[in-house]
This record gives structure tokens, C-alpha cells and sequence, in this order.
């Protein structure tokens, strides 16, 4: 039997405050540690998703829209949104989160495909995705756009 997971079995959330040691020279948050912070929710994600260890195969998209200033608080929402045989799709997007009105505002987002390894650390296929609403097959179908060119690259040596 196949096993089978919906995109919120393995959604994970993770909450950041900006400290002064996470500042880069300009005075905002360095984006080396978004993208250790967006690494490790991807890799938490597609563990959730197929209950083994996994690795960060390629990161993509990765858009900074805006910067993150000390004493923020930096929110962190990762899903899968595609699976394939042994890789997966996940979509982080970030927030800051401000306390007077508890409203978010995306200051980046990204995609990691993310590979399922076995105990011999050799890639394993992955549980199926079951997709739920409208949303979650239209992300499905940006994802397959999103492979096809990430397959093109590869293809052209990049």
C-alpha cells in the first residue's frame, strides 16, 4: 500500500526574534541566517512528510522583499506543495509579525526540493501528496512548471 499524506500533516511553523548577532552590516537581518532558518523548515517539513531523514537538493525563488530589523519577530511557514518519486517541493514563506496588530507581512519566500533518504542514506520514493482545496492544486501545478524548468537548467549545465 502507497502511503499517502495531506500538505497539512506536515505544514511546520517557526517563530524568530531579530537579535543584534543576527544583523549584517547594514543593519538588517543577514540573509545567510534566513537561509539557515528557511533550510532548516524545509528540511522539517519534508521529514514530517515522509517520517525519514532527508537532504536539501537545489533552492529556488528565492526572493528577499523585504528586510528584517532587530527586534522583530520573524515567522516561518514551510508545506509541501509537490512530490515526485524520491524528491519533494516545499514553499517557505516568511513573514515579520508586528505585535501592536498581530498583521504579517512577507518579506520572502522560496522553494527547496528536498530528497527522502533511506537507512543506507540512498534516496527512497516518498508518500504521495493528497491535495485538498483549489489552492493546493493550483500550488501543485506551479510546482510541475517550476520542475520542468529546474529539470531545463539541469539539462543546460546550470
Amino acid at each position: 500500500m502507497t502511503e499517502e499524506r495531506t500538505v497539512q500533516d506536515s505544514i511546520v511553523e517557526t517563530v524568530h526574534m531579530v537579535r543584534p548577532n543576527h544583523m549584517n552590516a547594514a543593519g538588517r537581518l543577514f540573509g545567510g541566517m534566513l537561509m539557515q532558518w528557511l533550510d532548516e523548515v524545509a528540511g522539517l517539513v519534508a521529514k514530517r512528510h515522509t517520517r525519514s531523514n532527508v537532504i536539501t537538493a537545489s533552492v529556488d525563488n528565492l526572493r528577499f522583499i523585504h528586510g528584517a530589523y532587530n527586534g522583530e519577530m520573524v515567522v516561518i511557514i514551510g508545506k509541501v506543495t509537490y512530490v515526485g518519486n524520491t524528491s519533494m517541493e516545499v514553499r517557505v514563506d516568511t513573514y515579520v509579525e508586528h505585535l501592536e496588530d498581530g498583521m504579517r507581512h512577507p518579506i520572502n519566500r522560496a522553494y527547496f526540493t528536498m530528497v527522502a533518504l533511506d537507512e543506507n542514506d540512498r534516496p527512497k520514493r516518498v508518500p504521495r501528496l493528497i491535495l485538498q482545496s483549489e489552492e493546493e492544486k493550483a500550488e501543485w501545478e506551479a510546482a510541475e512548471k517550476r520542475r520542468e524548468m529546474r529539470m531545463k537548467r539541469k539539462a543546460e549545465g546550470f
